[in-house]
């Protein structure tokens, strides 16, 4: 087995790989307009200038993204996504989520899955993981496109900003975009089959300093495959069965239970038998706390959550693609469970932090080996 990562966009590095050489792909894309990763080359302008709103984030009072700040990356209405409002350069970059619109967003996303499916097999699938956010538009105040809070201050933010009044068609201020769904029906219009939304619940969400609506401690798990018959393993799996009252083992291996059920009740009594398996199918409901990675300022994917994906969707020996690779979680889990991982990345940090994460894994649990393109 082993692991490779490609270097570069991945709408061009996917393009190095074979047609049908890729049994599933799990992933999760970037958010639209919540972060810039520091991939982007700015043309022209002034080249001391830092192009993103610092009074919205200091190292004095970015918390959470304190290290993010010091790495160079910034989030939420703190970026500037085509041309700096102060010294005019304008951004040249490939990143995908920083995009002016919904629209180009998800159109974007539909070319990335274009590629997955030309490389992935007949009998692929894909597990899409995707986050929302909230269309925070304030007139005089710029646009936040993330759950970030918009801030207070405007000072520089000049007039001529494009930022300023750029209100979306069809969003309302406090909006729920609706990007997993705009996604999803996207690429189920692209050919993709839609086969089922799963629910990824967090127990341990990021807090909210929201009075107007509920926490949000939850995001979707697309489940999309090239054909209507496709490879999924149920049998890896499955989940164990809850039982209540005195059981019996049936010949078969099976769970019998005495007792049968009362007029217009649905509670077992005495005198009958009920058999239940000691496995049940997976639910569409997966509860998964998220975990931080030390190494890593963003996101990463929880192993626990991926790795039914990787079960499901691959067979031993196979091959698992993650065109947005990050910290290399994917890479990991496919490595544990003796299938091979191809990576695609953009940063070449985020390539760093994944190569050592891999390699330290390898010494746990395997002899695999990482190649990095």
């Amino acid at each position: 087995m082993g692991i490779k990562i490609l270097k570069g966009d991945c709408l061009e590095t996917l393009k190095s790989l074979d047609e049908q050489s890729i049994n599933t792909c799990v992933t999760s894309p970037p958010y639209w307009g919540l972060r810039d990763y520091g991939t982007g080359e700015w043309v022209g302008g002034d080249p001391d200038c830092p192009h993103m709103r610092t009074t919205k984030i200091s190292k004095d009072t970015a918390t959470g993204h304190k290290a993010m700040y010091e790495q160079g990356n910034v989030v939420g209405d703190a970026i500037y996504k085509s041309k700096c409002p102060k010294c005019g350069a304008v951004r040249k970059d490939k990143q995908l989520g920083l995009e002016e619109t919904p629209e180009e967003f998800v159109e974007n996303l539909v070319r990335v899955f274009k590629e997955v499916k030309r490389v992935l097999r007949d009998d692929g699938t894909v597990w899409l993981n995707i986050g929302d956010s909230y269309y925070n538009y304030r007139p005089g105040k710029g646009q936040a496109l993330s759950k970030q809070s918009v801030s207070n201050t405007d000072q520089d933010l000049p007039q001529d900003c494009a930022r300023r009044g750029n209100k979306i068609a069809g969003l309302k201020e406090k909006d729920l975009v609706g990007i997993p769904w705009r996604v999803a029906f996207a690429l189920q219009a692209d050919g993709w089959y839609l086969r089922q939304d799963i629910i990824w619940h967090k127990p341990n969400p990021m807090p909210e300093s929201v009075r107007d609506r509920c926490t949000k401690s939850h995001e979707y798990i697309f489940l999309l495959s090239k054909n209507p018959k496709y490879y999924y393993d149920n049998e890896a799996i499955k989940e164990d069965s809850i039982y209540y009252g005195k059981d019996k083992r049936s010949d078969k291996g099976n769970i019998r239970y005495k007792g049968k059920r009362s007029e217009g009740s649905d509670k077992l009594a005495q005198d009958s038998f009920v058999t239940i398996n000691e496995k049940k199918n997976k639910r569409s409901v997966w509860k998964v706390s998220t975990k931080p990675y030390k190494a890593a300022h963003f996101a990463t994917f929880p192993t626990e959550l991926i790795e039914p994906c990787v079960l499901a969707g691959c067979p031993e020996g196979g091959t698992v693609l993650d065109p947005f690779g990050g910290s290399g979680t994917t890479g990991l889990v496919a490595s544990k469970h003796n299938r091979n991982a191809v990576l695609c990345e953009l940063n070449e940090g985020y390539i760093d932090i994944a190569e050592k994460r891999l390699n330290d894994g390898f010494d746990m649990f395997s002899s695999n080996g990482l190649e990095i393109i």
